[in-house]
């Protein structure tokens, strides 16, 4: 049975971002483990869990709600990857193309939330 979040290509991207942040945060030093690393890939993995909760056919509203906490979400990835290339542990190359890649995505889920 197909849910319908897995339809959306926000979701899909959602999903696609975080396993890179994932594979990211794996290069960061040891003493970030339980600090940006951690809170970085909790705001990544938060994005596609509050599309596929929002999705569960709720009424519009709700799922407004929820696209409004994924957008939240990715908003908070983007700051983390300011503090990581603050604390140079993320390249500015890394930085460049996630961010460029969570402004795509913010614009994207905006985009499905007004459509609401």
């Amino acid at each position: 049975m197909a849910f319908k979040f897995e339809e959306l290509r926000v979701w899909e991207s959602a999903i696609n971002l975080s396993a890179e942040v994932s594979r990211l945060v794996k290069s960061f030093p040891i003493e970030e483990r339980f600090v940006l690393s951690s809170q970085i890939q909790r705001a990544a993995d938060s994005v596609a869990l509050n599309i596929a909760e929002g999705s569960t056919g709720q009424s519009n509203a709700e799922f407004k709600k929820f696209l409004s906490y994924a957008i939240r979400s990715a908003i908070e990835v983007v700051s983390c990857l300011y503090l990581g290339k603050k604390r140079i542990i993320i390249n500015e190359e890394d930085f460049s193309r996630l961010y460029s890649s969570y402004e795509t995505l913010i614009v994207k889920i905006q985009a499905l939330r007004n459509s609401f």
